[in-house]
């Protein structure tokens, strides 16, 4: 994955493993905080994700026409701020990447999934709040 650095705006390559961890800019040296946004992946990223992180992965299966999908949008957004570090949260637009909500059996949107250490421990579809997302991982930590 890469990530530019916040200060000088090099690009830093960083191993989905690690991207929950703090770094530093390859060029500056500035410090790199964890993935602290809902990162929007297609199935390639998302295998590489989900198998190696080291922490649980919130995967949101979603569409942009979809009501509910942008309702709970500001609390994927919440959950991937507060977890920072201890978690990782994927976007997957249904629509662009429809194998792989078929890989998945996502029948309705939203549909959330947990993953850890590459298998899916937990899925259910509709709203939720932030709290419900945070329980979810935190069970899955």
């Amino acid at each position: 994955m890469i990530r530019p650095c916040p200060v000088c705006g090099a690009e830093n390559r960083i191993p989905p493993r690690h991207l929950a961890n703090r770094g530093r800019c390859g060029r500056c040296k500035a410090e790199l905080a964890p993935l602290a946004a809902p990162l929007d992946v297609g199935p390639a990223e998302f295998d590489a994700i989900t198998v190696a992180a080291q922490v649980p992965v919130l995967v949101d299966f979603w569409a942009a026409w979809c009501g509910p999908c942008r309702t709970v949008a500001p609390e994927v957004k919440r959950v991937a701020a507060e977890l920072a570090g201890r978690a990782l949260v994927l976007k997957v637009d249904s629509d662009a990447h429809p194998e792989l909500a078929a890989r998945f059996g996502v029948q309705g949107i939203p549909n959330f999934m947990v993953f850890s250490h590459g298998k899916r421990v937990f899925s259910q579809a509709g709203v939720v709040d932030h709290r419900q997302l945070r329980r979810w991982l935190e069970q899955a930590a």
